[in-house]
């Protein structure tokens, strides 16, 4: 079996290392807020290029402590994208704002910047580009309607930490920028964890206050908030694999350059699209195939970890019915949830591994192909 992800591999180079670190937490008898925390923020900030940053328990809370810090609430309309995880959406939702859903590129899979504007009306307060499987937005574009119609701009980076746009960081383009420490991503936690990004001191102040109960002084407490405190053995664990997350981003490059001249021969194998003057970090390499479904079936049959990110488009999924937003509402999106599939991808695939897995790939296509026919 070749997995989707394998973190005992990485684990294997990181760790003693990984375990001093949190022997040294255990040790100290400071497990929240402490040096830690402290210093893996001024590790990302100065790595990111923003001002500050503030250690949460996940991804999800960053995007919804970045809308409460904006004041965007109850009827209020937040601009993005049906192709993503939950969390995007469910954040808005959180704060009792509503989700305006638009299309997404084809071929790169990101929000399609050219169809914002015909969703903006009197309640939009906000866009959230999410640069998905870590290929980056149409920055300049997104930021140029915020401006224009004075939207605040949220990016969702879960996927994208090092991914860059015109040669600047994915992030540093909006009022925040969001960060998941989850396990499985590029610079992944070993637990839950999540990081607001920004340059605004004001914002971040009151950042920090609603992931500490809503209050800046302790036990005074201004208005409601959480409790989401990015804990000190995840920071220790974050800041050791930080140091390796330029080379790991670069060995998922290799990966997918990789995958593209094995499967340059195969038509019916729609590799990734980088956009110009990006730099993708390829969180996952996602292809399109016929018969998707079939493929995919195929492959776990063979052993291949392949996966489906995301095989139901969020404006169809229940929480949402009250958008009443049928099927046929985002064409472009729709289609590719039918189509895409996701192939193993982690710094620690090996070259071998990686001409088995597209060898499958065809073979299991072809394979669809003449069932299909039959």
């Amino acid at each position: 079996m070749i997995p989707i992800f394998d973190s005992k591999r990485q684990y294997s180079q990181i760790g003693s290392e990984v375990e001093t670190a949190v022997c040294d937490v255990l040790r100290s008898g400071c497990y929240i807020l402490g040096p830690n925390t402290k210093a893996l923020e001024q590790e990302l900030a100065d790595f990111i290029g923003c001002k500050y940053t503030v250690g949460l328990n996940s991804g999800t809370d960053a995007l919804h402590l970045a809308l409460r810090a904006l004041d965007i609430g109850k009827g209020d309309e937040v601009i993005t994208v049906a192709f993503t995880f939950v969390a995007t959406a469910e954040a808005i939702g959180i704060v009792g704002a509503t989700p305006v859903f638009c299309e997404i590129n084809s071929d790169t899979f990101d929000m399609d910047a050219s169809s914002i504007e015909k969703l903006i009306t009197p309640r939009t307060k906000a866009i959230i580009p999410v640069h998905l499987y870590g290929q980056p937005c149409d920055m300049d574009t997104i930021m140029s309607i915020a401006k224009k119609h004075n939207l605040h701009v949220i990016e969702d980076c879960a996927q994208a930490i090092g991914a860059k746009y015109k040669g600047k960081m994915v992030g540093t383009f909006g009022d925040f920028g969001c960060l998941s420490f989850y396990p499985t991503k590029n610079l992944g936690g070993m637990g839950d964890g999540g990081l607001i990004m920004t340059s605004n001191e004001q914002l971040k102040d009151r950042v920090i206050a609603l992931r500490n109960h809503g209050g800046a002084v302790r036990y005074h407490h201004d208005e409601i908030g959480v409790n989401s405190r990015l804990d000190e053995i995840q920071a220790a664990i974050l800041r050791i694999k930080l140091k390796h997350i330029n080379e790991w981003n670069e060995q998922r490059r290799a990966h997918a350059y990789r995958y593209n001249e094995l499967f340059a021969s195969c038509s019916d194998v729609q590799t990734p699209v980088e956009a110009p003057d990006t730099y993708c970090v390829y969180h996952q390499y996602t292809i399109k195939v016929p018969n998707r479904d079939e493929v995919f079936d195929l492959l776990h049959e063979r052993g291949i970890g392949a996966m489906l990110y995301y095989p139901i488009p969020l404006h169809l999924q229940k929480v949402h019915e009250y958008l009443h937003m049928s099927k046929g509402s985002l064409p472009v999106t729709e289609h590719n949830t039918d189509v895409v599939m996701s192939l193993p991808m982690f710094p620690e695939l090996t070259d071998e591994e990686q001409q088995t897995i597209a060898k499958t790939v065809i073979e299991c296509v072809e394979l669809s192909k003449s069932k299909a026919a039959v």
